[in-house]
């Protein structure tokens, strides 16, 4: 029997976000992943196109804050920014905003100065005022750390670290230039990504984000209000994020961010997660929540701990929190990644606030019929996923399966799936296209059936991750009408019927 259901099958005990009242097919792709130099330029234009074109209408997308030097998009400089990398260099110097040999934002505040109009000068103006509850703080942040060489601002002079008002009021006046400059990125990349963000709706594309849980020890947020973090007087972490050792790694991870001082946020109402919640609301359709499970209970590590094997569980108020966003924002446009070992009340919360889990189907064949990710125990209030951007690429885990494994993946496709005789990756793109779960992502690699050499990361790693990028062309016209026509025999694509499958 087949495992598709239609809409009318999601469960009336669940209050699904509104996006997700109907099924839809999304696509992974960050977009410093895009043809050229990435960010958004035409070639992301030309990628909601092809979705438009693929049946798809939703684009998930990875964090888009402005990185460490290890690159990764999960340990941001702000909570608020966007990546000034990402910035469209051809589109400012089509508005004379920017040199037309120029080859990196230097010089385009500059530019805008001498070629603003009134009406410009005013959008501007009125940015930097309503953005002005985390903008002034990151632009400070971000000229200080470049004064001081790029070190982490726990290692500033202690009247910079600990923001002195007389050592501030000096760098705001040094700095004066610096940081016009960086607002203007900041203004910049935000008109930049509402014209994506509108186009994108006019195609009937929606964009789905990530919010990592933690924010980077290293980051303008917990330098401007340290207080609600787990530092010491010094900055100097006193608590880290992490998970406790498991089946995949004896240690366990110690991921090194600093912990919430919850009591904290809970006395103010939970102002900080609320202006966060506000800027990805103005980005995003939909937002992922990395790591939910932290919102029920977190895995707390001795900062002087070098393993994470010493840590705790200590309860964390996401109840409280999240009724807090809904009475602020109605309700949330959220899906919980709630992957690895969830208790009964990591589940227990998300179903209370209507918020789909995950199901990734690489993780579901080891031979148990209970296993969660097995597409008979998928539910409508659920996103599938061949893999994500922490997996190998299906192409790539297929290959490197053993014929054992190999044969228990065999033994439960050849009995339940109509797609027996197609290769991998597209047989499993297809399992996730028919399960009952409301929307199905799949990462681009594998609509390409690319190899692992088109990973983007590998968790535990520091090289040669988050630099995958695909060629012009290599998404084809083929590609997007064989993807079309998956996603609507699945009945995936909204508005028009699709097949709903053999009983």
């Amino acid at each position: 029997m087949s495992a598709l259901k239609t809409t009318q099958d999601v469960h009336s005990e669940t209050d699904l976000p509104d996006v997700l009242r109907v099924r839809r097919a999304g696509i992974l792709l960050h977009p410093t992943s895009l043809p050229g130099s990435g960010g958004l330029g035409l070639a992301a234009f030309r990628f909601v196109d092809q979705l438009a074109a693929s049946g798809i209408t939703v684009w998930q997308m990875l964090p888009l804050g402005a990185t460490h030097g290890d690159g990764s998009p999960y340990q941001c400089l702000s909570s608020h920014a966007g990546s000034p990398l990402l910035i469209d260099l051809d589109a400012l110097r089509t508005q004379g905003w920017l040199a037309e040999h120029a080859t990196s934002l230097n010089g385009a505040w500059q530019c805008f100065s001498q070629h603003v109009t009134v009406q410009e000068q005013a959008d501007f103006m009125a940015f930097v005022a309503e953005e002005s509850l985390w903008l002034d703080d990151y632009a400070l942040f971000v000229a200080l750390r470049e004064q001081q060489e790029k070190r982490a601002w726990f290692d500033w002079p202690q009247a910079l670290r600990e923001r002195m008002p007389a050592a501030m009021q000096q760098a705001s006046e040094q700095l004066h230039e610096r940081l016009q400059q960086i607002r203007f990125e900041q203004f910049v990349f935000f008109r930049q990504w509402h014209a994506l963000r509108e186009y994108a709706a006019s195609r009937g594309v929606l964009l789905f984000g990530d919010m990592p849980i933690y924010v980077a020890h290293d980051s303008a947020e917990v330098w401007a209000q340290p207080e609600l973090f787990s530092v010491d007087v010094h900055g100097q972490a006193e608590a880290v994020a992490g998970v406790p050792p498991d089946y995949f790694s004896a240690t366990g991870q110690r991921w090194g961010n600093p912990l919430y001082r919850w009591e904290r946020h809970e006395a103010d109402g939970f102002a900080w997660w609320k202006a966060r919640f506000a800027t990805y609301l103005k980005l995003f359709d939909l937002i992922r929540i990395d790591h939910f499970r932290g919102l029920e209970a977190y895995w707390s590590i001795p900062a002087d701990c070098p393993t994470a094997m010493e840590g705790e569980w200590v309860k964390a108020p996401g109840d409280a929190l999240l009724t807090a966003l809904r009475e602020t924002f109605g309700s949330l446009p959220v899906v919980a990644e709630d992957l690895g070992i969830i208790t009964e009340e990591v589940t227990a919360l998300r179903h209370k606030h209507g918020l789909p889990g995950m199901r990734i189907l690489q993780f579901a064949f080891d031979g148990s019929a209970d296993n969660p990710y097995l597409p008979h125990n998928h539910t409508p209030d659920s996103v599938v996923y061949t893999g994500t951007h922490d997996n190998d690429t299906t192409l790539g885990w297929w290959q490197s399966l053993d014929e054992v494994a190999r044969g228990k993946v065999h033994e439960y496709l050849d009995g339940e799936s109509t797609h027996e005789h197609t290769a991998m990756p597209w047989r499993l793109v297809c399992v996730a296209l028919e399960s009952v779960a409301q929307l199905a992502v799949i990462p681009l690699q594998d609509v390409l059936a690319l190899g692992t050499e088109a990973r983007m990361n590998t968790p535990g790693t520091t090289e040669g991750n988050w630099v995958w990028r695909y060629a012009e062309g290599q998404f084809s016209d083929e590609h997007a009408a064989q993807l079309r026509e998956a996603v609507q025999r699945y009945g995936r694509l909204p508005g028009e019927g699709g097949v709903v499958g053999d009983n």
